[in-house]
């Protein structure tokens, strides 16, 4: 059976029994209303038919995980050797400095969330984002498949076929533990700290980071990054003890931004007395320039063919806004095929798309003031659409089109799960109302 087949099964049972599933789904939403899974003080809302995938699209993710993580390399490898190729990325000299440093370990990019446009038709895909950077949501996957479990869709699923979830914490610290094992002086007992700028943090999910670090019987402690403190070689946090292991979620934009204030964390860094994992070789992906750089004739230069034709059919097309070259009528006219983003920004900040305004002279207006610096304009995806409930007023309601965007995490550079993302309208982001859906792995029983 393919992932289409089994969604449209899974609605016609709920349609058949309308009235028990809207009031199964009243205990899902209760118990996320009172779950971990908030940031900012606001709960994650759902609807009732979870994603499902299948042996065919894991098989999928794994594929297109390995073929980009090739491509990576490659740009990250020419990154460190060529003076001219890092002209192209335009990061600050405190920030290349950074990347420059020798590596510690052998994993580039540590932990990742890369978020793509999935067709469940085709099994095509387009690239949404590479969020190398304080990659989130494993706790919001977490409760969301807790909730799951509460409804009579999920009874009725489990009868027919083995429903397994993604395991996003334990994995991660063994895969942490695994990386900082390739130090130079690595313990077999690393005293770990999870930072970040506490006002940006997902203090839950940090906590259950903790919990899953404490299981493995280490020390662990959640610092604000701006708190550190580094004295006599070592770099201690708020619980007053030297840190080895930094699980950094503090995402380098933030960094760079607040650089003088954590001078302690950097000195740490740079003086090797400290493991940081990510470190900030992550940024040369992170940063949206990068699909750019990708479709640019030096990097063209050393991909294979495959890569290339790989570059071309799943990484949109993408120029900078004060590119001498930018498509600006182009922009302006067809409004739908173009969004606006800034270069190095994360929740969806300050991200506009033509589908989302009514005239032309309106998206004209919003593209001039963005013809800046730090924006860049990029190829709209129209994301794949299925059918979903909200049963949060009760039975009577109707099938939604929602529009889905699927997140994969990998973790030491392989799969290890999925954060499943559905909108409303065309525009999947937090300022545009985004709503969280359960990732259930489905396979015969």
């Amino acid at each position: 059976m393919r992932i289409t087949d089994l969604n449209l099964e899974y609605c016609e049972t709920v349609a058949k029994e309308k009235e028990a599933h809207a009031q199964s789904a009243l205990e899902e939403i209760a118990y996320m209303n009172s779950s971990t899974a908030k940031y900012h003080g606001r709960c994650v809302s759902t609807l009732y038919v979870p994603k499902l995938f299948m042996e065919e699209d894991i098989s999928r993710f794994r594929q297109l995980v390995k073929e980009l993580y090739a491509i990576f390399e490659k740009v990250i490898c020419r990154y460190r050797e060529d003076a001219a190729y890092r002209r192209l990325f335009g990061f600050s000299e405190r920030l290349e400095e950074l990347i420059l440093r020798a590596p510690r370990y052998k994993s580039s990019i540590p932990i990742a969330r890369i978020d793509i446009f999935y067709n469940e038709e085709t099994k095509d895909f387009k690239f949404c984002e590479f969020n190398t950077d304080g990659s989130s949501a494993m706790n919001e996957d977490r409760e969301l498949n807790h909730a799951f479990c509460l409804t009579l869709g999920h009874k009725k699923l489990s009868e027919a076929y083995q429903l397994r979830t993604f395991e996003l914490f334990d994995s991660w610290v063994e895969a942490s533990l695994r990386i900082y094992g390739e130090a130079d002086g690595a313990k077999e007992k690393p005293y770990v700290a999870i930072v970040d700028f506490m006002e940006s943090a997902t203090d839950n999910e940090f906590a259950v980071f903790a919990d899953s670090y404490r299981a493995h019987g280490l020390e662990c402690e959640v610092c604000e990054i701006r708190k550190l403190r580094y004295k006599g070689g070592a770099l201690y946090g708020e619980g007053g003890k030297p840190i080895d292991l930094i699980y950094r979620r503090a995402v380098t934009s933030d960094i760079m931004a607040h650089y003088e204030e954590v001078s302690d964390f950097i000195a740490a860094v740079k003086d090797g007395a400290v493991c940081l994992i990510g470190d900030f070789t992550t940024q040369i992906v992170h940063n949206k320039v990068l699909y750019r750089v990708l479709h640019h004739p030096m990097t063209q230069a050393f991909l294979t063919e495959s890569e290339r034709a790989y570059v071309k059919s799943h990484v949109p097309y993408t120029a900078l806004m004060t590119d001498a070259g930018l498509p600006y009528d182009e922009i302006i006219t067809e409004k739908d095929r173009f969004i606006l983003k800034p270069l190095d920004s994360y929740g969806s900040k300050g991200v506009f798309a033509g589908v989302e305004y009514a005239s032309q002279q309106e998206w004209k207006e919003v593209v001039d003031a963005h013809r800046v610096d730090g924006y860049l304009a990029q190829e709209f995806q129209m994301p794949y659409q299925t059918k979903n409930i909200d049963f949060s007023k009760g039975a009577d309601t109707d099938f939604i089109s929602v529009s889905n965007l699927t997140g994969l995490f990998v973790y030491d550079g392989q799969f290890q799960g999925i954060y499943s993302r559905v909108s409303r309208g065309k525009m999947i982001s937090t300022q545009y109302s985004e709503i969280a859906l359960p990732s259930v792995y489905v396979s015969e029983a």
